[in-house]
C-alpha cells in the first residue's frame, strides 16, 4: 500500500501551500542523495517526498488526491506522481523552485552521488493528442503516429567539456539560511551534456539535432478515459552529447462522441426508442453496443422510462477491476400525427379500461429509477 502524502510530508489536509513547501523542503535536504551515498532507504523517501509535493503543491491534483486518494492517478493519468515510478530528472527540476534556482542537482539530470558521477542529460518532452472511438476505448487499441522529434545527425562528433570536465555540473558553495551549503549545477558550457560540439553537419542545429519524423506505435489500454495522459519512453527528443537519453512522448487521450452511445464513467447509456404496439404486445429489438450487436427482449406491457441493465457490456476498467454496464433506456414513443381512422381507434380504446393508468408497486418513479441505476 502506497503511505499517505500527508504523513509523508509531516502536514496535515488544512496545511497551507507555503507549509507543504516548507515540509518538503526539510525532507528533501534530510534524504537528499549526496548527503546518503549508496543508502537505498533514503533514496526511497527521497522519492516519496518528491512524489508527494508534485501532488500536494498542485491545487487541482490536491483536489483529486483529497476525494479519491491514489486511485486518482492510477492508470497514468496523474503524471509522474500517481505512476509510482519516480524519474530522478523531475524530482530535480523541482528544485529550481524550492531551492530558488539550481537547487542540489539542477534540472535535466538523472543519478545518484554528488562526488564524480556523470550526471545524464534528458532530451525535453513532446505532447501530442490520439482520438479514440468508444469501441477502441472499450477493446484497446495500438495507434501508429508520425511524430517529428529532434535526434543526433549523423556525423556529429562531440569533445569532453573542459570547463566541467566532462562531469555535466560545475559544484558552488553558498551561504544560506541553512547554513553553508555545496550544490551543484549544470554546467552552463555544455549545457549538463558533459560534451561540446567537435563537428556537426550544416543542417543540424547547435546542439547537433535535426528534426526527422517517425512513426511511433502507441499500445493503449482499454479503459481509458479523456483527458488522460499515457507515457511511450524513449520517443520524445533526443539529448545532444553521446551519453544523454531521450524525452518521452506524451500522449492525450480525446474520447470522440458516439452517435448512439453515451459514457458515464465505465457504464453506457442508450437510448431505445419502441412504437406503441411494440410496449403493448412485446417484441425483441437489436441494439448497438461496443463489442458488436445484440439482440434483447421487450417484454409486453412495457413502460416509458424502463432501465433494461445489459451487465458486462459497458467499458472496461483502467485497473483492470470489472466491466460497467450497458444501460438500455426504453423510451415508447407517441405518434404525433394521425389519419382518420388511426384517431377514431385511438377515441375507441380511450374509453376501454385496459388503457387507463394502474401503475403498481413495481413500476417505479423516475428518480427511483435513476437512484436504482446508481446504486
Amino acid at each position: 500500500m502506497k503511505r499517505d502524502y500527508y504523513e509523508i510530508l509531516g502536514v496535515s489536509k488544512s496545511a497551507t501551500g507555503a507549509e507543504i513547501k516548507k515540509a518538503y523542503r526539510k525532507k528533501a535536504i534530510e534524504f537528499h542523495p549526496d548527503k546518503n551515498p549508496d543508502n537505498k532507504e533514503a533514496e526511497t523517501k527521497f522519492k516519496e517526498a518528491a512524489e508527494a509535493y508534485e501532488i500536494l503543491s498542485n491545487q487541482d491534483k490536491k483536489a483529486r488526491y483529497d476525494q479519491f486518494g491514489h486511485q486518482a492517478f492510477e492508470g497514468g493519468g496523474g503524471g509522474y506522481g500517481g505512476s509510482g515510478h519516480m524519474n530522478m530528472d523531475d524530482i530535480f527540476s523541482q528544485f529550481g523552485d524550492i531551492f530558488g534556482g539550481g537547487g542540489f542537482g539542477g534540472g535535466g539530470f538523472s543519478g545518484f552521488g554528488g562526488g564524480g558521477g556523470q550526471r545524464r542529460v534528458k532530451g525535453s518532452n513532446l505532447r501530442i493528442r490520439v482520438k479514440l472511438t468508444l469501441e477502441e476505448i472499450a477493446n484497446g487499441v495500438e495507434k501508429k503516429v508520425k511524430v517529428r522529434r529532434k535526434v543526433q545527425a549523423e556525423g556529429t562528433t562531440y569533445n569532453t567539456c573542459s570547463t566541467c570536465q566532462g562531469s555535466g555540473q560545475v559544484t558552488r558553495i553558498a551561504n544560506t539560511i541553512l547554513g553553508r551549503m555545496q550544490t551543484a549545477a549544470p554546467c552552463t558550457a555544455c549545457g549538463g551534456s558533459g560534451q561540446t560540439i567537435d563537428k556537426k553537419p550544416k543542417d543540424a542545429d547547435a546542439q547537433g539535432l535535426i528534426v526527422k519524423e517517425e512513426t511511433v506505435s502507441i499500445k493503449i489500454p482499454a479503459g481509458v478515459v479523456d483527458g488522460m495522459q499515457l507515457k511511450v519512453t524513449g520517443k520524445g527528443n533526443e539529448a545532444p552529447g553521446a551519453t544523454g537519453i531521450s524525452g518521452d512522448l506524451l500522449v492525450a487521450i480525446e474520447e470522440e462522441v458516439h452517435e448512439n452511445l453515451q459514457r458515464e464513467g465505465d457504464n453506457l447509456h442508450f437510448d431505445l426508442y419502441v412504437s406503441v404496439p411494440d410496449a403493448v404486445l412485446g417484441t425483441s429489438k437489436e441494439i448497438e453496443t461496443v463489442t458488436g450487436k445484440v439482440r434483447i427482449k421487450i417484454e409486453a406491457g412495457t413502460q416509458s422510462g424502463k432501465i433494461l441493465r445489459l451487465r458486462g457490456k459497458g467499458i472496461p476498467n483502467i485497473n483492470g477491476y470489472a466491466k460497467g454496464d450497458l444501460l438500455v433506456h426504453v423510451n415508447v414513443w407517441t405518434p404525433k400525427t394521425l389519419n382518420k381512422q388511426q384517431k377514431e381507434f385511438f377515441e375507441t380504446m380511450r374509453e376501454d379500461d385496459h388503457f387507463s393508468p394502474k401503475p403498481e408497486s413495481s413500476d417505479k418513479s423516475f428518480f427511483e429509477k435513476v437512484k436504482d441505476m446508481f446504486s
